[in-house]
C-alpha cells in the first residue's frame, strides 16, 4: 500500500500534470490521442497492481463493435492499456472521482439509462465513431457482476453497429466478443470469495471498492478477444446479442477454470 502511494505521488501525478493537458491539445491527432490514454492506463494498471494478459487481438483498425462482459471499473483501465477503443458507459460514471476522469480520457460515450430516448442518441454517436474506422466497446450486460457468470446481454445499443452500416456510411462493421476474467490474486487462482473484493457490485460504494482494490494485493486479468465477424445489415440484433453472449460466457468459463483458449482468427 505504501509503495503504491509513493508511486502515485512521484510517478503518476507528474504524468498527469504533463500528459493530460497534452492529450487535449493533440486530440485531433489519431496517433497521439490514442497512445497517450494507453500510457495513462498502463500507469494506472501499475498503480493498482494489475497485470494484464491478452489472448487474441482487438479489432481496432476497422469499424468494430466490441461486446464484453463487465466486472469492475478497473475493466476500463485494463482494456484501455491494451486497446484503442471508445467505451460506452452509464452516465453516473462521469461524476465518479478518478474513475470518471479515467473513462473520459478514453473519449467515453455516456448514456443516461433513465431516459429511453438517450439510447438512440448514443447509438447514433456509436455509429459515427465506427463509421470513421474506430472501435467502440460496449459492456452489454448493462451492469457489473462478480465474474463467475455472464448476465443476459442487452440488445438495444448493439443496433448501433447496424446504424453505422445503414446510415453512417461504414462499408463493413465487425462484431467482436471480448471476455474479461480476473484469474489470479497474489499469484493464486481467484476463488469466489476473492471475487467480492475485485468486482464492483451495487452493495458497495465506489470508495469501499477502491479501498479493497488498493489493499487487496496484485491481480491478474485476462482479456480474451474472440473472432471478429461481419455484421449484415438485416441481422436480428436480439439473436446477435444472444450469440455474442454465449461466446463470451464460453470463454469466461474456460478462463475461470484455467482452460487454455485458442487464439482467435483475425
Amino acid at each position: 500500500m505504501i509503495l503504491r502511494v509513493l508511486f502515485f505521488i512521484f510517478c503518476y501525478v507528474p504524468f498527469l500534470i504533463v500528459f493530460v493537458p497534452l492529450q487535449f491539445l493533440v486530440s485531433r491527432s489519431p496517433w497521439f490521442s490514442n497512445r497517450i490514454p494507453r500510457w495513462f492506463h498502463w500507469f494506472g494498471c501499475t498503480f493498482l497492481g494489475m497485470k494484464v494478459n491478452v489472448i487474441g487481438k482487438p479489432s481496432t483498425d476497422r469499424a468494430t463493435l466490441i461486446v464484453s462482459n463487465h466486472i469492475s471499473w478497473t475493466d476500463i483501465i485494463a482494456i484501455g492499456s491494451k486497446a484503442d477503443v471508445t467505451f460506452v458507459a452509464k452516465s453516473e460514471i462521469q461524476k465518479w472521482f478518478f474513475v470518471g476522469f479515467m473513462a473520459s480520457l478514453q473519449r467515453t460515450l455516456y448514456v443516461d439509462r433513465k431516459k429511453r430516448s438517450d439510447a438512440k442518441r448514443v447509438s447514433e454517436e456509436m455509429g459515427k465513431r465506427m463509421a470513421s474506422g474506430g472501435a467502440v466497446l460496449l459492456f452489454a450486460e448493462g451492469q457489473s457482476d462478480l465474474g463467475t457468470h455472464v448476465l443476459p446481454f442487452r440488445s438495444a445499443l448493439i443496433g448501433a453497429a447496424q446504424h453505422a452500416m445503414e446510415e453512417a456510411g461504414a462499408a463493413e462493421v465487425m462484431i467482436q466478443p471480448l471476455t474479461i476474467a480476473y484469474t489470479k490474486l497474489q499469484g493464486l487462482p481467484v476463488g469466489r470469495t476473492d471475487r467480492s473484493f475485485i468486482a464492483w457490485i451495487k452493495s458497495k460504494s465506489v470508495k469501499q471498492n477502491i479501498k479493497e482494490i488498493l489493499t487487496g494485493g496484485t491481480r491478474e486479468v485476462t482479456l480474451a478477444f474472440g473472432t471478429p465477424r461481419p455484421l449484415s445489415s438485416g441481422a436480428n440484433r436480439k439473436e446477435l446479442a444472444k450469440q455474442t453472449e454465449n461466446e463470451v460466457r464460453r470463454m469466461l468459463v474456460a478462463l475461470n477454470r484455467g482452460t487454455p483458449l485458442p487464439v482467435a482468427a483475425e
